[in-house]
């Protein structure tokens, strides 16, 4: 490793660089950033023979923004790849205008990064970026070892925690549509195709193969599970329409819980609901959908739903995949977006999410509905993030759903915003019709109750359809 690599601090952080000014010295260096080697403590050796971690060194390449802001964006991926069951070894930065287009970092900075490798004794390298099939049969020919990018990284993470069918399924097909452009043959001897003249290189008469190579072959295949999958992925969100639809006709408003990974989405799912739903420090804990039911102070039914956590640069073959998932926020009354107060830079964290956000909005081509901004983890947070955050996040709910602090005020907040019914009615209900004061108390807002002895007085809002119901019993009142 030569003398090149450095380290500095960034004093001046607002200090950025345009891309035509780029120094010399940053252009000529790998950067190591500091404190990604994964360190295993109390682990004897055979321990760790049964681990068997794969070693990685992590290489990025900043392009715009400040040193903070390229090495907050490593050391996300050096927790991309410690979730994936790696031990990072190294992680190294280089300076440049646009990542290379044939090897990403610059040709003599792969010769730099490969005495890096045979150093550390690493046997994976992970690029923090999505390569292109060129660049990584470019990087695996001269470094002598496997390559990935952040996109395959992320793929096998969910692959590791897809637990439904429907999961499983949605990360299959975006791993095979990763696959597929980048498949590449290992020589000849896969080669089915010969043809030219007798005695010629491919061994003329009697050695002619029937003209698909092998590579052709597993892209014919791959392209027909891809079609498979998708089939049975419309299938499954059929039969979630028809649950949500199920919901819809009902009058049960929906609230959709979204936000970055490991935000703590699912632990507020469970202090607002007790849904038991796993909770784990780890990013994608989390890929299935959960639905629970709960309640407002007056009364009112809604439903949360946990949906899959966001990060910067979500392929978008997950996007795809995970299309009917994330219909489930689209689709909702309330979006409650989660921040992790505790996160060194939360706005990266907003910026991602709404990012993702705006192109679900534009692929469905439907306004997304009205958004309560959640700040969670403030037990982990110190006073001077919390009043930033307060600045950024104007009207924001700051909750812990560790210790429970701000759950009951984000209660209200929910309440506040479901929407509510649009018709009062004032209606004598025969007492012989009580499933029709049941159905005011759980779908409608009761204002008034009174007990006659002709029947249950009720002045109440409720849902079209059900003051529909209730004309028969005098009802006079109007949209509200």
């Amino acid at each position: 490793m030569t003398e090149d690599l450095y380290r500095r601090a960034d004093d001046d952080d607002s200090r950025d660089l345009s891309l035509g000014e780029l120094e010399l010295s940053d252009r000529a260096a790998l950067r190591r950033v500091a404190g990604l080697s994964t360190e295993l403590a109390d682990i004897t050796e055979v321990e760790y023979r049964q681990l068997r971690l794969e070693q990685v060194v992590l290489v990025g390449v900043w392009t715009e923004g400040s040193a903070v802001q390229s090495e907050a964006s490593l050391s996300e991926l050096a927790r991309l790849a410690e979730t994936a069951g790696s031990e990072v070894l190294e992680g190294l930065i280089q300076r440049r205008d646009r990542p290379d287009p044939a090897t990403y970092i610059g040709r003599g900075k792969v010769d730099e990064l490969a005495g890096v490798v045979t150093a550390t004794g690493a046997d994976t390298v992970i690029c923090d970026g999505e390569l292109s099939p060129s660049q990584l049969r470019q990087l695996e020919s001269r470094l002598k070892v496997k390559v990935i990018d952040r996109t395959a990284l992320i793929l096998d993470i969910f692959a590791q925690h897809a637990r439904s069918k429907e999961g499983k399924a949605q990360v299959e097909l975006a791993q095979l549509q990763y696959l597929l452009p980048r498949l590449r043959g290992w020589g000849e001897a896969l080669s089915r195709q010969a043809g030219g003249r007798a005695g010629g290189a491919n061994g003329g008469v009697g050695l002619r193969g029937p003209g698909e190579t092998k590579i052709e072959t597993d892209r014919r295949r791959i392209r027909a599970r891809i079609s498979k999958l998708r089939k049975e992925i419309t299938a499954m969100a059929v039969v979630r329409e028809t649950k949500r639809g199920r919901r819809v006709a009902n009058a049960v408003p929906s609230v959709a819980i979204a936000g970055y990974t490991n935000a703590g989405k699912s632990s507020l799912l469970n202090a607002l609901t007790g849904a038991g739903v796993l909770v784990e420090d780890a990013l994608f804990a989390t890929l299935d959908a959960t639905t629970r039911r709960s309640t407002t102070a007056d009364g009112r039914t809604y439903t949360l739903t946990d949906t899959v956590g966001f990060v910067r640069h979500l392929p978008h073959q997950l996007v795809e995949a995970f299309r009917s998932t994330l219909d489930e926020v689209a689709d909702a009354d309330l979006i409650v977006h989660v921040v992790d107060g505790s996160d060194p830079m939360p706005e990266w964290q907003v910026g991602a999410v709404r990012e993702v956000l705006g192109d679900i909005q534009k692929r469905r081509d439907v306004a997304m509905p009205p958004e309560l901004m959640v700040v969670n983890k403030v037990d982990a947070a110190n006073d001077v993030s919390l009043a930033r955050l307060r600045h950024l996040l104007p009207g924001a709910v700051f909750v812990s759903a560790r210790t429970g602090a701000g759950i009951e005020d984000l209660r209200e907040r929910i309440a506040e915003l479901l929407p509510r019914p649009d018709r009062e009615v004032d209606v004598l209900v025969p007492y012989a019709r009580g499933e029709l004061v049941a159905r005011v108390h759980r779908e409608g807002e009761v204002l008034t109750e009174r007990h006659t002895a002709e029947g249950t007085a009720l002045r109440a809002r409720v849902k079209p359809d059900l003051a529909g119901v209730l004309v028969d019993y005098g009802v006079n009142g109007t949209s509200a």
